[in-house]
């Protein structure tokens, strides 16, 4: 078997490796080196992770059990700095060394930094990968005002994600209109203008001078024109370039980007490049469509079939900060050209068509793409236009004769079959028909997980439907409630009730009996079967630590930087000298980085290596701390003020009965994170009423709230309820809390979970039927015994023995 090494772990070189295994799996050894810590994710998807929109688990496409199941070796964290083409063999930072037969080079691009004075400055970013995300995200938390500096697609997600969590944007960008290669003056105006109404300052014709600092990190940006703008983080988005310098010290043919002919090979007949590294023709590409276009390509002449890359015509249909926006071709006018323009203000609708010869030359459209890929098909085809002329700007379903009236199928079905769905990922009509029909496909979730259609920016979702619906014809159903995940057909409740009513209780069972398409599940799948049956069969399923995220198998948060933070339990907020000293002793022992106050009222510890992370936890185990949980999927926080043990104001004992519900449900193992606070009285200092379960104390007792959140999208609580005494509060919040347990599905957190089962349902069970409130509570009472215990007693139980640790069960008690 020959060796593939593939430098780049990114969308472009995963993408080609994707397409190698469907056409012959066992051709290759593949090795891949990946210079970021993380696996292939997708880098469309950054902004909604910096708004707060997605997760990173949400964006990655290749998980690691991908690799492993593929028989892929990968080596994360592991820049590749030397090419030897006389040995053949590949070398990097970190000291691993592959030989290869073929080597893919997938190097990407690198963001372009203005020279300007001031760069250097902490503070100064890009916003190209995971990395400049944890950074943006660490400032956020921090500092006040955002400055962007480039108006184009990243530039505008990077100032939209950043004004969504609390900073002040400004945009500053060079040209006059906004995304100028992608729009023309008039969409762009209307950009702006959208963009300023949603509170981000935008700057056209602005020209960057000198970034000024202060103690070595940004204060402000100085404009050419004398304008200065405040500024405590700069995102340099003004454009990038080919990543080019390894082809270069290895001594390949390079110019702008790597030269590589039709087949995508180098100036060497062994190694092969693609992706935005390569020039071909003359020609480099930023846009994703066509570094899959060069993927396909390739895997087809690595495996032996004859195909060549002719280049590509590219469009792009994006969601830029939540407005619909597409263009292809020239849209610049000139000489014998034609506008054909449709403005409609009150909609915020703009679609303008450039013709030259009865030929579709450009389009620009915004705020209504739906036919972005009727025009595409129409320019690539070089369709004369002549007998839809009048017709051509409203649309493909009047064109075609139909009018305001027109079924949007019609228009689905006359697209040619190599008309281009999904841009982002370079999938056309024919791709989909094709894998529907031989696949059986029925549900866009299928089609995405076969075809990778709508799986990026998703603004063809609605396209994607409408063509499963021509396809499959009447025997089309539309997809009310989702399957867990593509290895079942079951949705959530479905497999809750199997596990219980079949008496299910192991995943492998559990897989056999519900006939999973992959035996060993995926890992989106396997985290929530694990959650089910662990619900299901307290003290009798055994926790399958294998099927938890990494920071649950760790038992601590990893940082950006490899290291891990870790937060011990202070029940209610509330601390001593004793705890104070451990943590101290603790930050001094193993020089942690930084100590920071969370908002749940507890002491984060920054900077610890994972290696270090059964030793610190023996000396906090010693000192009766527990874990708190804060990576878990459990009980953070509860938070509380001090209440009427200390405060004027104060209408009840705030601070003890955070504590009694702190210990009624730390480590318990829940559908998502679970937070909970008291306030001492209606002034609400302990912000009650964004919990997932909150109590505001009153002079005649206790009013509950359940089902708030803070973040992105804050939701403020439903009151559930009054009650009277403290156990009434401690049974009604058991019970809540069981049935979120036993009915919410795996990742879904209160808020949502009560929008979509309705209040009047959670009071009817909770609050008015008591026989059922109890049996809730007991049942949450009786899982706990399973359940209360701290996940790093039994890392060091050794070590325990021999420090004479108090046990973890009566820390719990007291």
């Amino acid at each position: 078997m020959k060796k593939l090494v593939v430098i780049g772990n990114g969308m472009a070189g995963m993408r080609c490796v994707e397409e190698i295994l469907k056409r012959n799996a066992d051709q290759f050894e593949i090795t891949v080196f990946g210079a970021e810590p993380y696996g292939n994710y997708n880098r469309i998807m950054l902004s909604p992770v910096l708004s707060g929109e997605k997760t990173f688990d949400e964006i990655v496409i290749n998980s690691p059990e991908w690799y492993a199941e593929n028989k892929i070796t990968l080596h994360t964290d592991a820049e590749v700095t030397e090419i030897d083409r006389a040995a053949k063999v590949v070398k990097s930072a970190n000291g691993i060394e592959a030989a290869y037969d073929k080597l893919l080079i997938a190097t990407g691009s690198e963001p372009f930094i203005i020279p300007v004075p001031g760069k250097d400055l902490d503070g100064v970013i890009s916003f190209r990968d995971m990395n400049d995300v944890n950074v943006m995200e660490e400032a956020i938390s921090q500092y006040k005002n955002a400055v962007v500096i480039g108006g184009g697609l990243l530039g505008l997600e990077a100032a939209y994600g950043l004004q969504r969590r609390g900073m002040k944007a400004t945009v500053i960008h060079l040209m006059d209109t906004l995304m100028e290669r992608q729009l023309d003056e008039a969409a762009g105006f209307l950009l702006k203008q959208e963009l300023e109404g949603r509170g981000i300052d935008v700057l056209t014709g602005a020209n960057t001078k000198e970034i000024i600092g202060e103690n070595g990190r940004v204060k402000k940006v100085c404009l050419a024109d004398g304008r200065e703008i405040a500024a405590d983080l700069v995102v340099m988005a003004v454009g990038i370039r080919p990543n080019v310098s390894l082809g270069q010290s290895a001594g390949l043919e390079v110019e702008r980007g790597i030269l590589v002919n039709d087949q995508l090979v180098t100036s060497d007949a062994d190694i092969y490049s693609i992706g935005e590294c390569v020039q071909h023709r003359g020609d480099c590409y930023g846009l994703v469509a066509p570094l899959y276009e060069m993927g396909k390509v390739l895997a087809d002449h690595i495996t032996g079939t004859d195909n060549a890359y002719q280049g590509s015509v590219t469009s792009t249909k994006l969601k830029v900060s939540g407005v619909d926006v597409f263009s292809a071709g020239d849209f610049s006018g000139g000489e014998a050209c034609e506008d054909i323009v449709l403005r409609d203000a009150a909609r915020g609708i703009y679609k303008r068509v450039v013709l030259k010869d009865n030929k579709v030359q450009g389009a620009v459209l915004y705020g209504d793409t739906t036919d972005g890929a009727w025009y595409f098909q129409m320019l690539k085809d070089g369709q004369d236009i002549s007998d839809i002329r009048d017709l051509l700007i409203f649309g493909q379903a009047f064109a075609s004769g139909g009018g305001a009236t027109a079924d949007p199928l019609e228009a689905v079905a006359a697209l040619a079959m190599d008309a281009e769905i999904c841009g982002c990922n370079g999938v056309c009509k024919g791709d989909i028909v094709t894998a529907v029909n031989e696949k059986g496909l029925t549900t866009l979730d299928e089609v995405k997980a076969h075809t990778k259609a709508s799986a990026s920016c998703g603004t063809c979702s609605g396209l994607v439907e409408n063509l499963l619906k021509v396809t499959l014809g009447d025997s089309y159903q539309a997809q009310t409630v989702k399957p867990m995940c593509g290895c079942t057909e079951h949705t959530h409740d479905e497999v809750r009730a199997a596990i219980v009513e079949q008496g299910l209780k192991s995943i492998p069972e559990a897989y056999q009996a519900l006939e999973w398409k992959t035996p060993d599940g995926c890992s989106s799948c396997r985290p929530a079967m694990n959650y089910y049956l662990l619900c299901a069969w307290p003290g009798e399923y055994v926790d399958d630590t294998q099927s938890r995220y990494i920071n649950e198998r760790a038992h601590a948060n990893i940082q950006k930087d490899g290291t891990y933070s870790v937060v011990p339990r202070m029940w209610g907020g509330l601390t001593n000298p004793k705890e104070l000293r451990a943590i101290a002793d603790v930050a001094e022992k193993f020089d942690v980085k930084t100590l920071k106050v969370t908002g749940g009222q507890r002491i984060d510890l920054f900077g610890i290596k994972k290696e270090d992370l059964p030793a610190v936890w023996a000396d906090l185990n010693a000192a009766g701390m527990v874990s708190g949980h804060a990576y878990g999927k459990s009980l953070r926080t509860v938070k509380t003020c001090v209440g009427k043990e200390w405060c004027r104001f104060g209408t009840q004992m705030s601070m003890d009965l955070g504590v009694q519900l702190e210990k009624l449900s730390w480590g318990s193992y829940m559908p998502h994170k679970f937070k909970m606070a008291v306030s001492g009285c209606p002034r609400n200092c302990a912000e009650a009423t964004i919990k997932d379960f909150g109590v505001i104390c009153v002079d005649s007792g206790y009013e509950l709230h359940i089902a708030g959140n803070g973040g992105i999208h804050v939701r403020a609580t439903d009151l559930l309820c009054k009650v009277a005494s403290e156990q009434e509060v401690l049974e009604y919040c058991g019970a809540f809390v069981q049935l979120y347990r036993e009915e919410a599905r795996y990742l879904e957190r209160t808020a949502p979970w009560v929008e979509r089962v309705g209040l009047d349902y959670i009071k009817q069970i909770v609050v008015e039927d008591e026989a059922k409130r109890k049996e809730l509570n007991a049942r949450f009472i009786y899982s706990q015994k399973f359940w209360q215990d701290d996940p790093w007693a039994k890392a060091v139980n050794e070590e325990a023995a021999a420090r004479e640790f108090k046990p973890l069960s009566a820390v719990a008690a007291e």
